[in-house]
């Protein structure tokens, strides 16, 4: 007996043990994806100078996680204020006397602690759901998701922001039985959530729904006889309850501001344009300091744009509907997806009032990421494989004899498949799309070239060709030379002139268009390095 109960926890060591390694060797071999390097450097302008001025257009939560770490490393912070947010990461990676592997580990590791906390909460969520089998197979699935792995150990906000929305849902859960004691943890968790990304907010409406049901699901309070005192009380109760949450959120997006800059000097933009109507209107009434009213704005800019998107090998102008679905399917192991499918039929037989706690909110965030502008990797959804994990583990529910076996086979299957693809967890394809090294033919950008190979190419070249001349179309916000690639520009001379190397991040080949089409078309691809750059013989 007592050799059983250690079994769990052992595994539980295992499961995250892995994760954790896989995370941290990534994070270790990784150059700065696009976004990190702005990340970093607000980070660092928040710890040493606690202003506001830079990334508006994100809350300040996940990167003041960010900047703990960095405290450990001191980084210096020498560039004049209000230069331009990207020419900021820039130079205090690169420019201002800092180690740039050790500044991006530093960030980086305080979202590895965060992904492996969200965790251990996918395991107690789904054991509150089904039983501890139903725990360990949830965070299974968690844990060899090669989507969190990737985005779990980058200085990113997507994995965070995504997570305190997974824990808000399981305080309502568990606030069915106590709402006194975690409907305040439940305020404290979405407040979180809105303090690290602005696309949280479509979750609001649905956690205070949630909220006001819990009380009356844990009292089994009778529908008729609504005009009885009782039946008032509970309401008003259960009113309160929301009430307390949504003030609890507003209260902790208010102190993570303050803990940036406690005189909230802030300025808005004379350029940032007002949208007005009812847009403009929700955004006026919204209860959050200035800096984040106008941060919302300025996300109201970016999806006012028209961007260049990639799908199934076809490139095209504007948003897909459908795109986010389709890159989940391609970016998901076929193990995991069949078994979030048992899940969440497993739960609509027999747990219904779990399926509208992790149902809900995943549709109504994947329902607003599908009208966003913005075609640009998985990382949009990345709440999918959190909250459907947790209702896979639903599929234990089944009674029926060996229904344990292939459920263990796909979960084996979702392990094997996301090890093989070890250490390039962020270009990872499942098998019926051809795997990690076909992945730049379906997809582009976060989903698989991010900019994060710099490293990669620059051994690649000192080993494999020394030497030889290289002509470098690279996409992403590393400095190829501070790595040792010497490299020139070929979309600066005429086509002839470019002999040698011809080396190309995939989002770059993706959209290819007038110069760089035609010296793709005339080249040969004889190497790729990290899946997402491919070299090319001239």
């Amino acid at each position: 007996m007592l050799r059983r109960r250690l079994l769990y926890p052992l595994a539980v060591v295992l499961l995250l043990g892995q994760m954790a390694f896989a995370m941290v060797t990534t994070a270790v071999q990784q150059s700065p994806t696009i976004d990190e390097p702005v990340y970093v450097a607000t980070a660092e302008v928040y710890r040493q100078q606690h202003s506001l001025v830079y990334n508006p257009e994100h809350p300040p939560l996940a990167k003041l996680a960010m900047a703990a770490g960095l405290a450990f490393v001191d980084p210096k912070l020498d560039a004049p204020f209000r230069v331009n947010q990207s020419y900021l990461g820039r130079h205090v990676l690169y420019e201002a006397g800092n180690n740039p592997f050790e500044l991006m580990l530093a960030a980086r590791l305080p979202i590895v602690l965060l992904t492996l906390l969200f965790g251990l909460v996918v395991l107690f969520f789904a054991r509150d759901l089904a039983g501890p089998s139903a725990g360990l197979l949830a965070l299974a699935l968690y844990a060899f998701s090669p989507d969190l792995i990737a985005h779990g150990a980058l200085a990113t906000l997507d994995v965070p922001a995504a997570g305190f929305v997974l824990v808000t849902i399981w305080m309502l859960w568990r606030a069915r039985s106590r709402p006194g004691l975690y409907l305040p943890l439940a305020g404290v968790a979405l407040g979180a959530a809105l303090a690290t990304r602005m696309n949280t907010l479509a979750v609001v409406p649905v956690a205070l729904l949630l909220a006001l049901l819990a009380p009356a699901v844990a009292k089994r309070a009778p529908l008729a006889g609504l005009r009885s005192r009782e039946t008032w009380r509970q309401l008003g109760l259960r009113v309160l309850g929301a009430i307390g949450v949504g003030l609890i959120a507003v209260a902790v997006v208010w102190l993570v501001y303050l803990a940036v800059d406690p005189r909230l000097r802030w300025t808005t933009p004379a350029t940032l344009p007002h949208p007005g109507g009812l847009k403009g209107l929700a955004v006026d009434l919204l209860p959050f300091p200035q800096a984040y009213r106008d941060g919302v704005l300025i996300q109201f800019v970016f999806e006012s744009r028209t961007f260049n998107g990639f799908l199934l090998g076809e490139a095209y102008r504007g948003a897909l509907w459908y795109y986010l679905p389709v890159a989940l399917v391609i970016k998901t192991p076929l193990g995991m997806m069949l078994l979030w499918l048992a899940g969440v039929v497993t739960l609509l037989i027999k747990k219904w009032i779990a399926a509208l706690y992790l149902l809900l909110p995943a549709g109504v965030l994947m329902l607003v990421a599908m009208t966003g502008s913005r075609d640009y990797g998985t990382r949009y959804v990345i709440f999918m494989p959190m909250l459907l994990a947790v209702a896979a583990g639903a599929v234990v529910l089944i009674r029926r004899r060996w229904s344990w076996i292939p459920a263990t086979a796909l979960v084996a299957f979702v392990g094997v498949s996301s090890l093989l693809t070890f250490p390039y967890y962020l270009p990872y394809s499942n098998e019926a799309f051809g795997g990690t090294s076909n992945t730049h033919n379906n997809l582009h950008d976060s989903n698989v070239d991010w900019g994060q190979d710099l490293p990669r190419l620059a051994e690649r070249l000192r080993t494999k060709y020394p030497g030889e001349p290289v002509w470098l179309v690279y996409k992403g916000s590393g400095v190829p030379s501070y790595y040792g690639i010497e490299s020139r520009n070929p979309l600066t001379v005429p086509v002839d002139q470019v002999r040698g190397l011809l080396v190309v991040s995939d989002s770059r080949v993706a959209l290819a268009r007038n110069q760089l089409k035609r010296l793709l078309d005339t080249s040969t691809p004889i190497d790729q390095v990290g899946y997402s750059i491919t070299i090319y013989r001239r």
